[in-house]
């Protein structure tokens, strides 16, 4: 009797409520929000990169992964450790018409130890003019722009580049392999009216400072020597400003919320136990202040053997596509979205192409190098960027999120790459960035 009553089809309403989830339980709600209260708490400082604060959240992930029974990636304690050279601002000086600057009304990021610059220096003289977009103008010049820069801001922005000074502070940081006089240097300063001439002065010190990614591996049986990798930036922009009586940048959406996601994955698939590829997850050092970690990790892996990376930024609240959605960026570059909707059949998420791509997000995460390098690498993501007021603010807290967003999410990244896990399904890959 009860296998004849299985094989009657389920009734209407039923088959429909099933359609309203994503798929079985991925992660509990209370984990989800014990490791994202954990990570946005005030007592990590808004865990900024090179700040002592990291190393509390780094120690956090860490134990997260122990505790799993993951295995460590590179060293016993789950860190990928490599150098940077930090890069400090000893003097600082703009002169306009022989007028000097206040410090709030410009910026220099500059690695070489002297710097003096003039309206006839062999220099590209750019604009970020009323109207930009200036936050997306000022990190595509400073890390898409090859030459040395002088950037006249429209005097709109003068409140917005004084708050970036105070996030860029008085230190600059360079890969430990460059020379001090290698990479360009980029000064922005508040345009001035009818300015004949102008006289840039800087002088730096340079100090080795370590930083580390956190990352842990189940290794695969018959695909051991292909990976997947499951990715997040665990950095944010630590103390900022006063707003009221909070300087704390929590970064709870930018990206404990894609960290969360990240860790609740490699627990999952540690319990499942399905994986015939290898699974790398791994929580990003230094991507608020120019990609480090991620550069780094990427460059000290055979990108041939990695068959796709689900990297995971800002998942906190509903896309502009509605509740259960993420978009992804570079979605036509290669299959793995359309490969992953196929095993969410029957269900009611949906992935979607990213809907700003005139801020070029494929190559600004920390999916880009990866996917330059040919790497079915894309970054999943539910913000809309084009109206987040707590972007980069110390008003970025849990509270402002919604918890079942990120399940969901979750849930749904965890459905739709089985078949990548398991060996049958394999995404194609990007074409290559020519060097």
């Amino acid at each position: 009797m009860n296998k004849k009553l299985l094989r009657w089809p389920l009734p209407l309403f039923l088959q429909l409520s099933l359609c309203a989830f994503v798929t079985a339980q991925v992660v509990e709600t209370t984990d989800v929000e014990r490791i994202i209260s954990t990570l946005a708490a005030d007592d990590m400082r808004g865990r900024a990169a090179l700040s002592p604060d990291i190393a509390r959240a780094a120690d956090f992930i860490a134990a997260e992964f122990r505790q799993a029974d993951l295995q460590p990636y590179a060293e016993d304690n789950y860190r990928q450790t490599f150098e940077v050279t930090k890069v400090f601002t000893e003097t600082e000086s703009i002169k306009i018409n022989g007028k000097a600057l206040e410090a709030d009304e410009f910026i220099v990021l500059n690695s070489n130890p002297t710097l003096s610059w003039n309206q006839d220096s062999e220099i590209e003289v750019m604009e970020i003019r009323a109207g930009d977009d200036f936050s997306e103008r000022f990190r595509d010049i400073v890390r898409n722009n090859p030459n040395h820069n002088m950037v006249w801001v429209d005097p709109s922005f003068a409140p917005m580049l004084a708050r970036f000074k105070k996030i860029f502070s008085r230190e600059n940081v360079i890969p430990k392999q460059a020379s001090t006089t290698d990479g360009p240097s980029k000064v922005f300063a508040v345009k001035q009216e009818n300015t004949k001439s102008f006289e840039v002065e800087a002088k730096t010190a340079h100090e080795d400072f370590p930083l580390f990614n956190v990352a842990a591996v189940i290794p695969g049986r018959s695909k051991a020597d292909e990976f997947v990798v499951f990715s997040a930036h665990y950095d944010h922009i630590g103390i900022l400003e006063p707003v009221g009586k909070d300087s704390i940048a929590n970064g709870a959406d930018d990206d404990a919320s894609g960290t969360t996601a990240m860790i609740a994955l490699a627990k999952h698939f540690k319990k499942k136990d399905i994986n015939e590829r290898t699974l790398i997850f791994v929580a990003f050092t230094a991507e608020e202040i120019g990609m480090f970690g991620s550069k780094y990790f990427s460059n000290n892996i055979d990108a041939d053997k990695v068959v796709a990376m689900i990297n995971i930024e800002m998942i906190g609240k509903d896309s502009k596509f509605g509740p259960s959605t993420l978009y992804v960026t570079g979605y036509h570059h290669s299959n793995l979205a359309e490969l992953m909707q196929e095993n969410l059949k029957g269900t009611a998420f949906t992935f979607h192409p990213d809907p700003y791509p005139q801020q070029n997000l494929f190559y600004r995460s920390d999916n880009a190098v990866l996917a330059a390098l040919g790497v079915p690498a894309h970054t999943f993501s539910t913000s809309q960027i084009d109206k987040d007021d707590y972007y980069h603010t110390v008003k970025d807290e849990l509270s402002t999120l919604d918890i079942r967003n990120i399940k969901s999410s979750i849930e749904a990244i965890a459905q739709g790459v089985v078949g990548i896990v398991t060996g049958e399904q394999t995404p194609s890959r990007v074409e290559k960035l020519k060097d």
